[in-house]
C-alpha cells in the first residue's frame, strides 16, 4: 500500500479517538461473536460424534442453542456500535468540511469546480461509512480472532496453529494486498469522474434555458452519454478485479480447508492425531474464515474509500489563503487609505501600483474596461485577498492588523452579481442584517425601490425564491441586493455596478437614496455615466493602474 495511501488512513483512523470506547465494545462484541460462529461448527460436529459412539448429547444442544442465540445479539450490539460511530463521525466530517469551506472562501474556491465540491460533500463522504462501519473493527476483530483460533488448534498440535498462521494471512493479508495492487488508480479515477459528472450535469440544470433556446439538446446530450460511458467504463473494470477478488478468495478458503483435512489425515497416520480430533480441526478450519474473508472483501472498498478520503482530507487540510483576524483591531470606518498596491491571480497581474486617499463622506465613481481591477479592488477592501505588494490602510490601521468582523461589519458590499437563497425575500434580504425588524427590512427596501414590487405579490415578504432567484428577473435580484446593502448599513458602501439592470426610473430614486447617505464612504463601481455623474470624484482604471 503506498504511502499516502497509508496516511489517509491514519488520519481517518485517529477521528475515532473521541468514540475510542465505542470501538472498543464493538471489537469485544465482534470477537465473542466469532467465537460463537465459529465454534458453533465444532460443538455440532462433536455432537455427531457423541450421537455416533451412543453418548448422551443434552449438554451439546444446550451449548449450541447458547452460542446461536448469544452469536445474534452479539452480532447486533457489534452492528450497532460501528454504525453509530461512522455516523457520528459522518456528522463530524460534514461539520469540518463546511468549517473549511467557511475558511477557504471566497479566495480558494474562486472559480472551483463547485459540481465536484458538491460531490465531496455528499457522496464521498457518505462513502467513508463503510471504513468507520465495516473496516475498523473487523481488522481488529480478525487479527484477535488470528490468537484465538491458533491456541485452538495448538492444543491438538503446533503443526496445526502454524498452517492456520498461513492460510488466514494469505487470506486477510496476500490476496486483499495483492488485489489493491491491481486495483491500482481506478479508485482515484472513479472518484474524479464522478465528480467531473456531477458538475457536468449542475452546469446543464442551470443552462437548460440557453439549450432550448439554442436547440443544444441533443449536443448536450451525446456529451452526457459520452462522460456516462466513460465512468461506467472504468466501473466495470472495478467490478471486475472485485469479481477476481471473491473468487479467488472463495477458492482459496475451500483449497485451505481441504488442505487441513489433508493436514490432519496425515497426522493421524503418524498417530499425532486421533481421528476424532482430526474431523473437529478439520471443521473448525471451514468454519474460522469469516473474519479473514471480511478482510479480503476489503480489498475491493478500501480503494474507492481512500480515493474519497484523501478528496475530503485535502479540503480539510487546505490552508486559507487569507486568515480572519479574530483578535485585531475595531474600525469605524472613517477613512481608507490605497498606497500603492499591486495584486495578481497567479500569475495575472491585476492591480499595479494603485493608491487613493478616500475620505469620510465622500462618494468616489470608479470607471474602466472589463477586467481593469475594478471589482478586485472592492474585494481587496473586504479583505477577501490580501494584496501582493502595498498596504490597504482603514481608520489608519493596516488592512490585516484589522479585526476581520469589525471590518466586514462596517462594509456593504454587493456584487455584480445578487446571489438569492431559496427561502422567503425577508430572509433573503435579512441576511445582511439577521436581527432586523420587518419595519428596518421595509425601509431598506424603499430606499432599494423594490417595496412596491414586493407588496404586490401574493405573500408580500413572504413570498418563497426559487433556487437562485430564478423566479425574479435581473433587475428585481439587483435591487434586492441593494437592499441587503442598505440594511447592513456599514460605514463604508461597496457597490459593483449597483444599476446595470435597472431602468432609469428606479436608477434614479435608488442614486436619490444613496445620496442622502451621510457620514459614509461610497465607492461606485459602474459603466453607466448617469449613474457615476453625482460622484464627487471619479477615477478611471485602465491595465490595473489608477488614472
Amino acid at each position: 500500500m503506498k504511502k499516502n495511501s497509508v496516511s489517509v488512513l491514519f488520519k481517518l483512523i485517529v477521528l475515532v479517538k473521541p468514540l475510542l470506547a465505542y470501538m472498543v465494545l464493538a471489537i469485544i462484541l465482534g470477537v465473542l461473536g466469532f467465537i460463537c460462529a465459529n465454534f458453533l461448527t465444532v460443538v455440532a460436529a462433536i455432537g455427531l460424534l457423541k450421537l455416533i459412539r451412543q453418548e448422551a448429547v443434552s449438554q451439546v444442544i444446550f451449548v449450541l442453542l447458547l452460542f446461536a442465540f448469544a452469536r445474534g445479539f452479539l452480532r447486533y450490539g457489534e452492528q450497532t456500535c460501528n454504525h453509530y460511530i461512522a455516523f457520528k463521525l459522518l456528522a463530524l466530517i460534514r461539520d469540518r468540511v463546511f468549517g473549511a469551506l467557511r475558511r477557504l472562501a471566497p479566495a480558494k474556491l474562486e472559480g472551483k469546480d463547485k459540481g465536484n465540491l458538491i460531490s465531496i460533500i455528499t457522496s464521498d463522504i457518505e462513502l467513508l461509512e463503510v471504513f468507520y462501519a465495516h473496516t475498523i473493527s473487523p481488522v481488529m476483530i480478525a487479527m484477535v480472532m488470528i490468537v484465538v483460533m491458533m491456541i485452538f488448534f495448538g492444543i491438538f498440535h503446533p503443526l496445526l496453529a502454524l498452517y492456520a498462521l498461513l492460510s488466514y494471512v494469505l487470506v486477510g493479508l496476500v490476496i486483499p494486498l495483492w488485489i489493491h495492487h491491481r486495483y491500482g488508480s481506478l479508485g482515484n479515477q472513479v472518484r474524479h469522474e464522478s465528480g467531473l459528472l456531477s458538475s457536468f450535469v449542475l452546469e446543464n440544470l442551470r443552462g437548460q434555458k440557453e439549450i432550448i433556446q439554442y436547440d443544444a439538446f441533443e449536443e448536450k446530450l451525446s456529451q452526457l452519454k459520452e462522460r456516462s460511458e466513460h465512468l461506467s467504463v472504468i466501473e466495470k473494470k472495478m467490478k471486475e478485479v472485485q469479481a477476481e477478488n471473491t473468487s479467488l478468495s472463495s477458492s482459496a478458503i475451500i483449497l485451505l480447508s481441504i488442505g487441513m483435512i489433508v493436514f490432519s489425515i496425515m497426522l493421524v497416520s503418524e498417530n499425532m492425531l486421533t481421528t476424532q480430533q482430526a474431523v473437529i480441526v478439520s471443521v473448525a478450519m471451514f468454519s474460522s474464515f469469516s473474519p479473514f474473508l471480511t478482510l479480503a472483501n476489503l480489498a475491493s472498498t478500501i480503494q474507492p474509500t481512500i480515493a474519497a478520503a484523501s478528496r475530503v482530507l485535502e479540503i480539510l487540510d487546505e490552508k486559507p489563503q487569507i486568515i480572519e483576524n479574530e483578535t485585531g483591531e475595531a474600525i469605524n470606518g472613517k477613512e481608507i487609505k490605497i498606497d500603492q498596491v499591486s495584486f495578481s491571480y497567479e500569475h495575472d497581474e491585476i492591480l499595479k501600483d494603485v493608491s487613493l486617499h478616500i475620505s469620510e463622506n465622500e462618494v468616489i465613481g470608479i470607471v474602466g474596461k472589463s477586467g481593469s481591477g475594478k471589482s478586485t479592488l472592492l474585494k481587496l477592501l473586504m479583505r477577501f485577498w490580501d494584496s501582493d505588494r502595498g498596504e490597504i490602510r482603514i481608520d489608519q490601521k493596516a488592512i490585516d492588523q484589522i479585526k476581520t468582523q469589525s471590518l466586514r461589519d462596517h462594509e456593504s458590499y454587493m456584487t455584480q452579481k445578487t446571489h438569492l437563497f431559496h427561502d422567503s425575500i425577508l430572509n433573503n434580504i435579512k441576511i445582511a442584517k439577521l436581527d432586523a425588524t420587518l419595519e428596518e427590512v421595509q425601509k431598506a427596501c424603499k430606499k432599494a425601490s423594490i417595496h412596491d414590487f414586493i407588496m404586490s405579490l401574493p405573500k408580500g415578504y413572504d413570498t418563497p425564491v426559487s433556487e437562485c432567484g430564478d423566479s425574479l428577473s435581473g433587475g428585481e435580484k439587483q435591487r434586492i441586493g441593494l437592499a441587503r446593502a442598505f440594511l447592513h448599513d456599514g460605514a463604508v458602501m461597496l457597490l459593483d455596478e449597483p444599476t446595470s439592470n435597472l431602468d432609469s426610473l428606479n436608477e434614479k430614486i435608488i442614486l436619490k437614496a444613496l445620496m442622502e447617505q451621510t457620514s459614509k464612504i461610497i465607492l461606485l463601481v459602474s459603466h453607466r455615466p448617469s449613474t457615476t455623474s453625482w460622484c464627487d470624484r471619479m477615477i478611471s482604471m485602465e491595465n490595473g493602474r489608477v488614472s
